[in-house]
């Protein structure tokens, strides 16, 4: 007997988000009242300009990486089902599912009537091509890792998709509803230079690290956006945010600093949220000193987190201690926030077992045009000063950083915040084990990867209970061996030009442009 999936909602995610509330309850995203200028230029009623820290790395939605990237994808693309505000997953490109009992065959129902940006109707067949893309069923590796436990798609009816599993996963709906799994046209000729999706937006145009222009998709299946056009700017130097919002270059900006929401005048109101992200100093545990776990317990004990908050954010943000940020609920662990007080004699001695008595000098990339990373590795290299060890701050272009210290692993250590795709254990934790592509940081433990392994294997029984106690371990061993320095979950601060409403903040790295509105 087939189980009906009419709008996974909560059921899937529910146990998930039990503390999303909690989570979110010190950064409210509720909007400011006031006496708001309205936009009253016509052309200006219907447009918006938001600035964005880098250019978009890919608009191929399979082949996208940055989380900056992805949460602008998220307004052209869609999935066979989708992530809303409240982390819940809804039909989006299919109507509704079922799943068999055994959790190995999936069955789709495509949307009725829904179409591509270029007017085409969406068909099964383009379904199976975005599927079989991804799953690497067209030749070649899969394009999204976890796609590899497809074994085949296949569309009995022009209405209908099947897709068949290897083993059962609980996270498998999850992983279907990322940008990268959206559903493209087959016959699509260059989705990087013309990208077409079923989303709320439709792509217009692109100039190289300068800006994207999006136009509003009036045969959009769902509710329509409420602006018509959107730019996004980008602003590679954080320094010249508050001149472009001040100036009316841009009238929205995500994740300002403390500082540059400080500088801003009475035509801007500044909401609060959280990144939903873990930000720490990565370290590269290949390469010494950091292949010594002495010398990366050492620096976790040398840095005073709460002081980073303090100084570079007022004390906003959320302490972590591992690889996983509150709203994800139940695998969230508060107790490893504890596992590192700052102790600088036990640090100094923790060096002195490991062979730098006197310290050691190492290098920490950092991408430029995130102002609160920047901030954060100038505190943390100060801190460090107090146990012997020196950290030079290079700073780097984001395209330098995914190029060198992600896909290349050519750094010492880096000062970033790495984020979720789906609101799934997997999403922050996968990246950890030994042998896995985006193992940026050359993380090796085998009593890590059993644990891994464990979860995967309890997920492929529909055993909840046991994947999550593996996932526990698995963050557990990560804080234990101090993988990384984990410093927080950053607070978001978003700068909006009175007269616009409607920024709403996921638990989820995404910027939904649809919802944006004029007073």
């Amino acid at each position: 007997m087939a189980k009906r999936g009419q709008g996974l909602g909560k059921v899937l995610l529910a146990s998930m988000l039990l503390t999303l509330t909690v989570a979110l309850g010190g950064c409210s995203g509720d909007k400011q009242d006031g006496d708001s200028e309205k936009v009253s230029d016509t052309a200006a009623a219907s447009h918006i300009t938001i600035g964005i820290p880098q250019d978009l790395d890919s608009l191929v939605p399979s082949l996208s990486q940055g989380a900056g990237t992805q949460e602008i994808l998220y307004n052209i693309y869609e999935g066979l089902y989708k992530p809303d505000s409240e982390g819940n997953l809804v039909p989006a490109v299919a109507s509704d599912y079922t799943m068999s009992e055994d959790g190995l065959v999936y069955t789709f129902t495509l949307r009725d009537g829904i179409k591509f940006h270029n007017g085409n109707p969406v068909t099964a067949a383009d379904v199976k091509y975005s599927i079989d893309t991804c799953a690497g069923l067209n030749g070649g590796e899969p394009v999204i890792s976890a796609f590899s436990n497809i074994v085949g798609v296949e569309t009995p009816d022009e209405n209908t998709i099947v897709i068949t599993l290897k083993e059962s996963s609980s996270s498998f709906m999850a992983i279907l509803s990322t940008v990268e799994a959206a559903i493209v046209p087959a016959d699509a000729a260059d989705l990087q230079t013309n990208p077409i999706g079923t989303g709320p937006y439709k792509f217009v145009s692109r100039s190289l690290q300068e800006n994207v222009v999006l136009e509003r998709f009036d045969g959009y299946w769902g509710e329509p956006a409420h602006i018509k056009d959107v730019t996004l700017k980008v602003l590679a130097d954080s320094d010249s945010i508050v001149m472009n919002l001040e100036g009316g270059a841009v009238d929205l900006v995500a994740r300002i600093s403390t500082a540059q929401a400080a500088e801003l005048g009475d035509d801007f109101e500044v909401l609060e949220g959280t990144m939903n992200l873990v930000q720490a100093v990565y370290l590269n545990n290949a390469v010494a000193p950091f292949d010594n776990e002495n010398v990366r317990q050492a620096l976790c004990y040398a840095v005073n987190r709460q002081e980073i908050l303090d100084f570079v954010s007022e004390g906003k943000g959320t302490l972590v201690g591992s690889s996983m940020f509150p709203a994800f609920g139940k695998y969230y662990i508060e107790e490893l926030n504890d596992l590192y007080t700052t102790d600088i004699e036990k640090a100094k001695a923790l060096l002195t077992e490991a062979g730098y008595p006197d310290g050691f000098s190492f290098t920490m990339k950092v991408p430029s045009n995130y102002q609160q990373h920047v901030d954060t590795a100038q505190v943390v290299a100060e801190q460090l000063k107090q146990i012997g060890v020196t950290a030079d701050i290079e700073l780097i272009e984001w395209e330098t950083w995914l190029n060198d210290v992600y896909q290349g692993r050519d750094f010492e250590a880096t000062l970033v915040g790495v984020d979720a795709s789906t609101l799934t254990a997997g999403a922050m934790l996968s990246r950890f084990r030994s042998d896995a592509h985006n193992n940026f940081i050359n993380y090796n433990n085998q009593e890590y990867d059993a644990a891994y392994a464990e979860a995967l294997a309890a997920e492929s029984v529909m055993d909840d209970d046991r994947a999550t106690e593996a996932y526990k371990k698995c963050e557990t061993i990560l804080a234990g061996t101090a993988a990384n320095v984990y410093i927080q979950d950053m607070c978001e601060l978003v700068a909006v030009r009175k007269g616009y409403t409607g920024y709403t903040f996921y638990p989820l790295y995404i910027q939904d442009f649809s919802k944006l509105d004029i007073q």
